[in-house]
């Protein structure tokens, strides 16, 4: 079962768990576990997706419960008209917040794009992030005698291929777990010493106006045990409190989604 967080005659929102696909994909073909299919089964009725989050990151995933509202929600998307939060666990400090604005050329999947041969040309690509709270903790990883991680913020202003991991990748910050662009040595401490043995970047919230009545919307996701066990580690148990999961508001604001 999944948890269904927010949902009308129109939309339905899920957290999504970490390590689900949220369609069936020939890339994966032995997956039978995927959040489509499962969120169909819960409700009795199907489900139009909307956006996409990567199979390693957990969150919201926003549908239309029809092909009208699930193409209305796509334009609000790749129009940029959707506020996305995001938090994530990075190695070292970061403690200064800003934007950053590093053209990425698209990453190709080596079985989708394995016989593509013209070359990409890097496309802009923005990140807002803030600071939210450093530690160091007494545990050995690699040459150093101490480990330390930063909590942060995350709000991408465009929608490029894994943009908020190769970003923090670039400002030398890696997120914990993240395979790809992160720092193995880190993420095997991670594992080792914290039990965290996944990527630790958590979609947390949508600011949007909804698609059909056209009121300001926020729905919000909320952490799961791995996240919450760190935090609990890290003595950062109060910097994401309890927060109403869904807000019709007015005064919705990109404020409004600071966890």
């Amino acid at each position: 079962m999944l948890e269904i967080i927010y949902q009308d005659e129109w939309l339905v929102a899920v957290n999504k768990p970490a390590g689900w696909l949220v369609h069936r994909s020939w890339l994966d073909r032995k997956e039978k576990v995927v959040v489509m299919q499962t969120v169909r089964d819960q409700i009795g009725q199907h489900v139009f997706t909307a956006h996409r989050l990567d199979r390693p990151t957990s969150g919201v995933l926003l549908m239309g419960l029809s092909s009208e509202v699930g193409r209305l929600l796509s334009q609000q998307f790749e129009q940029h008209q959707i506020q996305k939060t995001y938090h994530a666990l990075l190695r070292g400090w970061l403690q200064q917040s800003g934007t950053l604005d590093y053209p990425l050329v698209e990453e190709l999947d080596k079985i989708a794009d394995k016989f593509a041969t013209e070359e990409r040309s890097a496309q802009p690509a923005m990140t807002d992030y803030r600071a939210l709270a450093c530690t160091e903790m007494p545990v050995a990883i690699g040459r150093y005698p101490t480990a330390r991680y930063s909590l942060v913020e995350l709000s991408p202003r465009t929608g490029r291929k894994h943009q908020l991991r190769r970003h923090m990748a670039h400002l030398r910050h890696p997120i914990i777990g993240d395979t790809t662009h992160g720092d193995l040595r880190q993420n095997r401490g991670a594992a080792e010493h914290f039990g965290c043995q996944r990527l630790m970047l958590h979609a947390s919230a949508l600011t949007l106006n909804h698609p059909v009545t056209g009121e300001p919307l926020v729905i919000r996701a909320g952490l799961d045990g791995v996240w919450q066990k760190m935090m609990q580690q890290f003595g950062w148990q109060e910097m994401i409190p309890d927060v109403p999961r869904v807000e019709f508001a007015p005064e919705a604001s990109q404020d409004s989604i600071s966890e």
